[in-house]
């Protein structure tokens, strides 16, 4: 991935995964790996970046900071200011372990929280 074609708060993580304040740069929407396949399925083309932790079975969405305030949608999570999302290098965008499932971009770092929520709710049992 060209260093250019990432936005800066990637640029600075390093060679190793770091903890970044949520509510800066983005929020992240936390979603079990069972779930969370199906909707990136349905987004396609509409997603954002995406982070897979394959050893705790998670993928985080990014969101536009404050863009979700009302999200609730049971098993997911909204982490905000306060929290703390690991996010991995730019290089590493497949696993083991934490990696982009779908690397942010220039041009493309969050998901619609509004597309995000219909595509979990049409997964969700």
């Amino acid at each position: 991935m060209a260093v250019g074609s990432v936005p800066r708060w990637v640029r600075t993580l390093g060679p190793e995964a770091r903890a970044l304040p949520a509510g800066e740069w983005w929020d992240a929407v936390r979603v079990p790996l069972h779930h969370g396949r199906a909707a990136l399925e349905r987004l396609g083309a509409n997603t954002g970046a995406v982070i897979e932790d394959g050893y705790g079975a998670i993928l985080y969405w990014l969101i536009r900071p404050s863009s979700a305030p009302d999200w609730h949608l049971p098993p997911t999570h909204l982490l905000g200011p306060g929290c703390h999302v690991a996010l991995p290098p730019a290089y590493r965008t497949s696993g083991p372990g934490l990696y982009w499932r779908i690397p942010p971009s220039a041009r493309h770092n969050w998901t619609c929280p509004g597309k995000l929520g219909e595509a979990l709710r049409a997964t969700l049992p």
